[in-house]
């Protein structure tokens, strides 16, 4: 006869089938527990094809990518699997009503799936409003790659206390005291996490630096483009293609080079000098102007007063500028002139930005000259072939004005030495 309890009405047919009392108890306990757990596959099954068809229709008629990035993220059909949680909780106390040790192990088991279940629904809800936000134009400039991760960890540590409170009978409370009493040991562990996230919110508070920036940190071999920004790390893709991670809170604790204000410009500065050997300077006198002459380039350059000898500079813009009387022209400085005449005519020069050529502090190589200037190119390889091109040129035009560059003795020039002698 049929009774409410299926374990027992399961049982009465084995006996009747003759069975001993034991035997009939355990094998109707196991059929039923196999059939609860073929129900919750079945469930799992079910649920997620539905959920998987329904979503899919409703995310391709939509014109939003939000959806499309939970589909993606797998946040409905990893709901599927708290059904067979759910059947086996309500199920249990069927199969193991003759074992009521074995259901509370196995109702607790399964509350604490359902948990881990939830947990990973949470974290994968997270990172899609994570993808989200990065699909937004506010993301290049405010990465937030630390804090989804900082959310995920307080996620997972709420859970974790839940998880154990269940499995072991624990007031949350009283687990939270007893990690008090391994504080010390806690801040050791995650030492390098915590200091993460300071450093995480001190440099997107600050826009000290986001995913994309090119940076140099002295000393680490870092210049490169950041690749990425987690926690405890910064990822940064050097050019020659090396990847190379440092600590989030060395940017904080250590000087660091930005080059995102040189990008945003659209110039970036040439700041190069070469030796001159200071024996070869002297007075332009008439020979050397009349040799300069012969070559055009104070024809092309400048123009000089036939009554008091003053010469001014030409730029594109048609202003002439003095700068001093014949009298007091060098070759330096006639040299000097014409090279910043060179870079205002330059096509590839800024001429809105400071510009000079001057020398700098004499020393045991020479006179330092140095040209400053801003380019309009800031790539790298642009950048790198106009600066190139303005000291060939510079180098090669030096001479014309019978100025000498310094550099060291090599075995060639001693050997040319001997033979001269």
């Amino acid at each position: 006869m049929f009774r409410h309890n299926p374990a027992i009405w399961l049982e009465d047919i084995l006996i009747d089938l003759g069975l001993k009392s034991g035997i009939a108890s355990v094998l109707s306990t196991a059929a039923l527990v196999l059939f609860i757990l073929l129900l919750a596959w079945l469930s799992n099954v079910i649920l997620k094809f539905t959920i998987r068809t329904l979503v899919i229709k409703i995310v391709k008629r939509t014109t939003s990518i939000w959806d499309d990035i939970f589909l993606e993220q797998k946040v409905f059909t990893r709901l599927s699997h708290l059904a067979p949680a759910l059947v086996i909780w309500s199920l249990a106390g069927w199969a193991l009503a003759d074992y009521p040790l074995w259901l509370i192990v196995i109702r607790r088991l399964t509350y604490a799936y359902m948990l881990i279940a939830g947990l990973i629904v949470i974290n994968s809800f997270i990172e899609s409003w994570y993808r989200i936000y990065m699909t937004l134009p506010i993301s290049q400039h405010r990465p937030i790659k630390g804090y989804v991760q900082i959310v995920k960890i307080i996620v997972i540590i709420i859970f974790s206390l839940l998880i154990f409170s269940v499995l072991f009978r624990k007031e949350v409370t009283a687990i939270i005291a007893g990690l008090g009493v391994m504080a010390s040991v806690i801040l050791l562990i995650f030492k390098d996490a915590i200091l993460g996230l300071v450093a995480s919110i001190q440099l997107s508070a600050n826009e000290m630096v986001k995913t994309g920036d090119w940076i140099t940190i002295p000393g680490r071999d870092v210049d490169g483009e950041v690749a990425d920004i987690t926690l405890t790390t910064v990822k940064v893709r050097n050019f020659d293609n090396t990847i190379i991670t440092v600590p989030t809170y060395s940017l904080v604790n250590e000087s660091f080079q930005n080059w995102r204000g040189m990008q945003e410009s659209g110039v970036r500065l040439i700041k190069r000098a070469f030796f001159i050997d200071m024996k070869s300077i002297r007075k332009a006198d008439k020979n050397m102007i009349e040799l300069v002459e012969k070559y055009g380039l104070l024809n092309n350059y400048f123009e000089m007063s036939q009554g008091d000898g003053r010469i001014t500079i030409k730029d594109k813009k048609g202003r002439n500028s003095s700068y001093f009387s014949s009298g007091e022209l060098t070759n330096l400085g006639i040299f000097r002139m014409y090279a910043v005449t060179y870079l205002r005519n330059h096509p590839m020069i800024d001429n809105d930005q400071p510009m000079i050529v001057r020398h700098r502090e004499p020393s045991a190589n020479g006179l330092p000259l140095q040209v400053y200037a801003f380019s309009s190119m800031t790539t790298l390889v642009s950048y790198e072939n106009v600066q190139s091109e303005i000291f060939e040129h510079l180098l090669a035009m030096i001479n014309e004005f019978g100025l000498r560059l310094f550099q060291q003795l090599t075995g060639e020039d001693l050997l040319n030495n001997g033979r001269t002698k």
